[in-house]
């Protein structure tokens, strides 16, 4: 098999193995955050234990291109989907807090490992005259599994112990599909790696943008759900509410992409700045009317998930090569330290402060992103 064939039906295989882990994961967050809800927990514990596998994931990015150009990519993607079993299936033997909390942190690594090879192996391969559209389509398959997760309890009627079950089978089924990947040999190239703190001194304004979208499309999920829970709803309506940012996320990313490919980053990016500005201060008016929960998390998800899309597409462009996988993960790190701190920041907001104290919180972020946006080229 020629090295673009083996690559292309690497990426086949892997995107699929990796939709199964998300969508695994979008089902188990909410499933967790209203347990620890039920046990007593506040919103800012619950953040807490929500940003353990994203700060894993941050601490650990700066060290996977080096890690994925020694052992490559067959042998990086299965170690983490291996380790995300391992992790999942703790949640589901236990219910100690301490099992909880390793299970989370061994996912973490795992999801560091398969989130750096899956994307650096994708931006590799994508057309160059087409990489926004193909980015958006990989997305949006992500998107489509950030969305149903949440609603697979409410859907297959589980309650939360089975609903972990299904988890360790999705992963399960991850970890074979990598075992059984056809081998890859990459492309050639002349240009040295490039890791994660040089793309980052490069573009830190790329990295501020897809950290924005971290904390809207990742960071939000888990503490969402426990507000709706502790406002009276039940595990199924709580959960929907994280599947409001998936359905999102899974509506916009194509679009996004199809965007990158035809329009100015700088007029893309400040749109999508605009809109999670809007949709954070209609926050601030959810206490009186709860169904702004959900609209705002579609915009949330939508332009959260589609910021980090087109963080994406620019790497792919400006990095070349064996530098992509620096690149790669220098996005991935903007975009894990969002989910990591926007959990305990949200929670801890709106525990203190209210919707209102959240819909502050994310305005100054939303106008934060509009200021990095100013800094992508104006054509």
């Amino acid at each position: 098999m020629s090295g673009t064939a083996s690559g292309t039906a690497l990426v086949w295989r892997l995107g699929a193995a990796t939709t199964l882990v998300v969508s695994g994961f979008a089902m188990i967050g909410p499933v967790l955050a209203v347990l620890l809800q039920q046990a007593g927990h506040g919103t800012a514990f619950i953040g807490a234990f929500s940003m353990l596998p994203f700060l894993m994931v941050g601490l650990l990015m700066p060290v996977m291109p080096r890690l994925l150009a020694h052992w490559g990519t067959l042998r990086t993607y299965r170690s983490g989907a291996a380790l995300q079993l391992a992790g999942v299936l703790g949640y589901a033997l236990s219910d100690s807090m301490l099992v909880w909390a390793v299970g989370s942190i061994v996912g973490g690594v795992g999801a560091a490992a398969l989130w750096n090879t899956t994307e650096a192996l994708l931006a590799e391969e994508a057309p160059a005259a087409m990489r926004g559209r193909v980015m958006g389509l990989y997305q949006t398959a992500l998107g489509g599994a950030l969305a149903l997760g949440p609603f697979l309890p409410g859907l297959l009627r589980l309650d939360a112990g089975s609903a972990l079950w299904l988890a360790v089978g999705m992963l399960g089924a991850a970890l074979l599909l990598g075992l059984t990947a056809p081998a890859h040999e990459p492309r050639a190239t002349g240009h040295a790696p490039t890791g994660t703190w040089h793309a980052l001194r490069m573009v830190p304004w790329l990295a501020l943008l897809a950290f924005c979208g971290g904390v809207f499309e990742a960071g939000l999920g888990a503490v969402g759900a426990a507000h709706a829970s502790e406002s009276g709803l039940s595990l199924r309506a709580a959960a929907s509410v994280a599947g409001a940012i998936g359905v999102g996320s899974f509506l916009l990313q194509y679009p996004a992409g199809w965007a990158a490919d035809r329009y100015a980053m700088r007029s893309v990016f400040s749109g999508a700045a605009l809109a999670l500005l809007a949709a954070s201060l209609a926050m601030a008016f959810a206490g009186h009317a709860p169904w702004l929960l959900w609209v705002s998390g579609l915009v949330w998800g939508g332009v959260g998930g589609a910021l980090y899309t087109l963080t994406m597409v620019q790497v792919a462009h400006a990095f070349d090569g064996r530098a992509t996988a620096g690149g790669a993960a220098a996005m991935i790190t903007g975009y894990t330290w969002g989910g990591t701190l926007g959990p305990v920041a949200s929670g801890s907001a709106l525990q203190g402060g209210g919707t209102p104290g959240l819909a502050l919180l994310l305005g100054v972020l939303a106008l934060g992103a509009l200021a990095a946006a100013r800094r992508a080229a104006p054509a």
